[in-house]
């Protein structure tokens, strides 16, 4: 198994380009079920969640060529499978996205439920309930959503709380369905809008998204067309983080710095100088970061996925720092692993309060989850002597060349097999 090996306690310095957004990617590609032409996307990136979607979709019978340069091609005019198993949803929740474009496209779909997750419960039922509200017969049976409908019909929404991959999925149903759907509570995140620019370019009608409130006119086909999925937020500010932890200046090109506002305000909190440019982000740092407090929000909030890198500046900031996560109630565990770095964190329920320390010292610490494994590497980055960190298959999930770019950077990090 694969473990990232890390000597800390130097500045970061360079360019690095960031990636295509994997949340982006991933519902982007289920929406090619939609159509019976080719859809062709342009930077979607090289990581195994991706796979995992494109080995998903295969197996329905959906033809997919891929790139190294990040271009893909997926055609679903022959769809021979409307099964999504156990085996692959298992290892991606975000295969429940293949349910209503299948419904919407073909009136049957079997998904596997997701089960459970580390981080915490991540319930469908916003998703059953809208597809149910849209006239789908649903049934649950040996851990399988059994889904059938004639033709979905619009209808009006409300979900009970702010799910990304229900607003995703229900939209992409809406898509195809027969007359007006009305989505309130709706998710906002940039991801969001970046699948509904795809839908409205495959002939989709859809209004209002990245508000609370989207409105679909069902259209009765969708074609292909062309799309660039947007560039990955969460990667952007990992590296920002990790900047702004371990002093130096950077500049992440290829990004999008209107979909980062909540972690920009908490980075320059902590003293980053931060410039902005249409597709660029630099960031400089000198001297000791400053204790932010952060409390996690559906968007434009600062996001769940950005907590644990803010935990590990926090661990060596001047002051205290109180992070509280309001999405997953277990995602505190890279809590533990960074107290093995040295670092004086205390845990409340859902706060963790992190007293900063002026060092932290290298050890083997453990990834748990995927954003975890980014925290651990930046605190690995600022600890003083060598880091390892195993289990970096979570990485890989969602990080594309993690230790490429930061050793583009004058990290002194290396994947040790």
């Amino acid at each position: 198994m694969d473990k990232l090996r890390i000597t800390g306690g130097k500045p970061l310095e360079g360019e690095v380009r960031v990636s295509g957004a994997k949340n982006a990617a991933l519902p982007i590609m289920c929406a090619a079920l939609l159509a019976d032409k080719p859809l062709a996307l342009s930077n979607v990136p090289q990581l195994t969640d991706i796979s995992t979607a494109v080995k998903l979709l295969g197996q329905m019978g959906v033809a997919v060529e891929r790139h190294a340069d990040g271009r893909m091609t997926l055609d679903a005019k022959k769809i021979t499978n409307r099964v999504a198993p156990y085996e692959l949803v298992k290892t991606m929740r975000a295969s429940v996205l293949v349910l209503g474009p299948l419904l919407a496209r073909f009136g049957e779909a079997r998904v596997s439920l997701p089960g459970g997750c580390a981080i915490g419960s991540r319930p469908v039922d916003q998703h059953i309930k809208g597809l149910q509200a849209m006239g789908a017969a649903i049934t649950i049976e040996h851990g399988y959503m059994n889904a059938r409908a004639e033709r979905l019909r619009g209808t009006r929404i409300v979900m009970d709380m702010v799910t990304v991959t229900g607003t995703e999925n229900l939209m992409m149903a809406a898509a195809l369905a027969e007359g007006s759907t009305v989505l309130e509570n709706a998710a906002r995140e940039p991801e969001v809008v970046d699948l509904a620019n795809c839908l409205v370019a495959m002939g989709a009608c859809i209004e209002g998204a990245g508000t609370d409130v989207i409105r679909i006119e069902g259209v009765s086909s969708l074609s292909g067309t062309e799309h660039q999925v947007m560039p990955d937020r969460i990667e952007t500010g990992t590296f920002l983080a990790a900047a702004a932890a371990a002093g130096g200046a950077i500049r992440l090109s290829g990004a999008a710095p209107e979909s980062l506002d909540a972690t920009l305000e908490k980075l320059r909190q902590a003293g980053a100088k931060i410039a902005t440019g249409k597709d660029s982000i630099d960031l400089e740092m000198s001297g000791r970061p400053a204790a932010v407090s952060v409390r996690t929000a559906p968007y434009p909030g600062f996001a769940t996925d950005m907590q644990a890198q803010l935990m590990a500046l926090a661990t060596v900031a001047s002051g205290t720092a109180e992070i509280t996560e309001t999405i997953f109630e277990n995602r505190m565990m890279h809590a533990l692993e960074l107290q093995r770095l040295g670092a004086d964190i205390t845990i409340h329920g859902t706060t963790a309060v992190v007293k900063g320390v002026r060092k932290l010292q290298g050890a083997t610490v453990m990834a748990t989850d995927l954003r975890a494994s980014a925290g651990l590497v930046i605190a690995g980055l600022v600890a003083q002597g060598e880091t390892l960190v195993d289990r970096i298959y979570h990485l890989d999930r969602g990080y594309e060349a993690l230790e490429r770019k930061f050793g583009a950077l004058g990290a002194r990090i290396e994947r040790v097999h």
